[in-house]
């Protein structure tokens, strides 16, 4: 089945300037166009679009996926080295993770403060800057 640009941006919760970037960075070259020039989207095209849209949302650089797509074009020699893109990315992903959770503990925290003084611990004893 054939999607058009717009029904493509409704579905992943993208706009169509996105997808456009994406095509004109070569990060769509699998898009065909109908005889009037429009693109046309099959399941397969939203599949790579969704990985794209998580490469990105995860902080991979448009000019690395570029890479990658590049060499997914190239075909199966270039399997390990893509394998070893998306472990290295996995990684970083997974470091980003435990940081945020470490930052989520901090944030708990305070929250945890706020509401003992809720409670009638008395004070403004969140405030950093307070001095008892």
């Amino acid at each position: 089945m054939g999607y058009a640009i717009k029904e493509v941006a409704a579905k992943l919760n993208l706009t169509a300037y996105t997808l456009r970037y994406y095509e004109k960075a070569g990060l769509l070259p699998f898009v065909k166009r109908d005889h009037s020039g429009n693109r046309v989207f099959d399941d397969n095209d939203l599949e790579w679009v969704m990985l794209i849209r998580c490469l990105r949302d995860t902080g991979m650089p448009v000019g690395e996926i570029k890479c990658y797509v590049d060499l997914c074009i190239e075909g199966d020699s270039t399997m390990e080295t893509r394998r070893q893109m998306i472990v290295r990315h996995k990684l970083a992903v997974e470091q980003r993770i435990e940081q945020m959770q470490g930052c989520l503990a901090r944030i708990n925290k305070k929250l945890g403060c706020y509401e003992k003084v809720a409670a009638g611990a008395g004070g403004d004893v969140c405030n950093p800057a307070h001095k008892s």
